[in-house]
């Protein structure tokens, strides 16, 4: 059943169940990186190339549907708060958990990639220290741990965080903005309701993104190191604010409900392009002509996506209830923890010599069941709660936005 525009000011449970979705596919996605040959912290002795066109379904538009649900869950705090409250609730529930990950759960992924590449380079500069060791240099940023290319792992490092870190100074930029123009929730809004009208809906995001990936990622290939990382800004801020204005407009919800088909479309055609096109030439250099017209078919698929599902879960993944509660609460939880879930039981289970099937099953089970069990227990606990990111009283969690807002 659609919404109506009388459901306009209510809590968009749509924009709820597609942050669950996402995180649940990011999940995935982490997992697959131990198999694909691409690089990561940790990989497998067998990787499978074949994944290649599985990962490429989710790459281009996963995390910045993260940031455009964000910054609409963002819309809902920012209209009931001022500029300095929304500033300073944001830096409590988000900085802790920052701060957390980068001193206790990022780090073993940082010693597990040491320890791989020791395993692989034997003739390495350094070698794998007891853990209080690896961890003190870790912390103070001396462990000299640089390959034979010259590149150094650098620490402390936020890793996988870097989403929770960029969300934040997104948060204080927005707050500094409101700041300045207090009801720029409704003219951003009134906006895009004038700009996003018929095929403009799906025209202008597109040629938004393709300009951007020609003209900057070239220069500023994407690092999540915040200070240098302008590709990934100009796409990242952007759905963030795309998502603040478009949270309370039932104009949008409408027309994305109208356009989810054909952007369904666009989306599965252009990445059928884009993934042929990646394998085909994924060990030689592409001609430039055509490098510039796959930014466009990228763009084609990054946002066409992400319309189509909007536009199916404004139609269909309207209803709250108790599931729903229990994912948005615990979302931000699983989102700390998973990543070093799966690199530590993927470094240990890749020594066990199991059917990779068998493996993959046990690792996806193992990162899941972490993420289930790190949430029952630190939810139950005052003084650790907040460190993940939760309120610090249980009652006042469901009627709360998430800590990814």
């Amino acid at each position: 059943m659609s919404p109506s525009p009388s459901q306009d000011l209510a809590r968009r449970h749509d924009l709820d169940w597609i942050r669950g979705g996402a995180l649940f596919l990011l999940i995935l996605y982490h997992v697959g990186m131990f198999y694909v040959p691409w690089e990561w912290h940790v990989k497998s002795p067998h990787p499978i190339p074949a994944l290649e066109p599985v990962m490429m379904l989710t790459n281009p538009w996963r995390l910045t549907l993260l940031f455009l649900v964000s910054g609409a869950a963002t819309r809902f705090m920012a209209d009931k708060v001022s500029a300095g409250k929304l500033a300073g609730a944001r830096i409590a529930r988000l900085l802790p958990p920052l701060l957390l990950a980068m001193a206790v759960i990022v780090p073993p992924q940082s010693y597990y990639q040491v320890a791989e590449y020791v395993a692989a380079h034997p003739q390495a500069p350094f070698g794998v220290d007891p853990w209080p060791t690896f961890w003190g240099k870790y912390m103070t940023a001396s462990g000299g741990w640089c390959g034979e290319d010259g590149d150094c792992l650098i620490t402390p490092t936020w890793n996988h965080m870097w989403f929770v870190a960029y969300l934040l100074v997104y948060t204080l930029v927005l707050a500094a903005l409101l700041a300045v123009a207090r009801r720029l929730g409704g003219r951003l809004q009134a906006g895009l309701e004038r700009v996003l009208a018929g095929p403009w809906l799906l025209v202008l995001p597109v040629v938004y993104l393709a300009v951007a990936r020609t003209t900057l990622m070239p220069i500023f290939d994407i690092t999540h190191a915040l200070v240098d990382d302008w590709y990934n800004h100009a796409i990242s801020f952007a759905a963030f604010l795309l998502g603040f204005g478009l949270a309370k407009s039932a104009v949008l919800r409408e027309r994305l409900i109208a356009a989810r088909w054909p952007a369904l479309v666009l989306a599965l055609a252009a990445y059928a392009a884009f993934a042929t096109y990646a394998w085909q030439y994924r060990d030689v250099m592409p001609p430039l002509a055509l490098r510039r017209l796959m930014h466009g078919v990228y763009a084609v698929d990054q946002w066409c996506a992400i319309a189509a599902i909007l536009g199916f879960g404004a139609r269909h993944l309207n209803r709250g209830g108790p599931v729903l509660r229990y994912l948005t609460v615990g979302v931000f939880p699983f989102y700390i923890v998973h990543q070093t879930a799966t690199v530590v039981l993927a470094h240990h289970l890749a020594r066990l010599g199991l059917p990779q099937g068998l493996e993959a099953l046990i690792l996806i089970a193992g990162t899941f069941a972490a993420c289930f069990g790190t949430y029952e227990i630190v939810r139950r606990i005052p003084g650790v709660r907040i460190l993940f990111g939760l309120r610090a009283q249980p009652a006042a969690e469901a009627s709360r936005p998430p800590a990814f807002a």
